[in-house]
């Protein structure tokens, strides 16, 4: 029904086993997404395992942000208790390594060239 009504996804919430996932792939005849957030109910099932079951898409919605948070908080304990950032360069990402993260000579490029682009619409 809910395919019926326009839905581009079934995503079946909290399953408690690989069997369960299974058999609701067995069952339901849609694009399936299955959501592997950590510390609930959903046992920790691999990318391809889901794929094998017929899985389309596989989400995980907040491990980077939990990763992420975890070494914003051992960063800040460290600049407050050392109040410098030196003994931990190891851990940080280089300019360089953010600059290819995030393309950023790719939008500096296109940020000139729109630039050029406007300055001759004004002549």
């Amino acid at each position: 029904m809910y395919m019926e009504a326009g839905a581009d996804v079934i995503f079946p919430e909290a399953l408690h086993s690989l069997d369960e996932f299974r058999e609701f792939a067995r069952r339901v005849k849609a694009p399936l997404l299955a959501n592997m957030t950590e510390f609930g109910k959903t046992p920790y099932i691999t990318a391809s395992r889901f794929r094998e079951m017929g899985y389309k898409y596989v989400i995980f919605p907040v491990t980077s942000f939990r990763a992420a948070a975890k070494t914003m908080l051992e960063v800040y304990q460290v600049l407050l208790s050392e109040g410098t950032q030196r003994n931990i360069l190891d851990r940080l990402m280089t300019r360089s390594e953010q600059y290819e993260v995030i393309n950023y000579y790719f939008y500096e490029n296109m940020d000139k060239e729109l630039a050029r682009k406007a300055s001759l619409i004004r002549e």
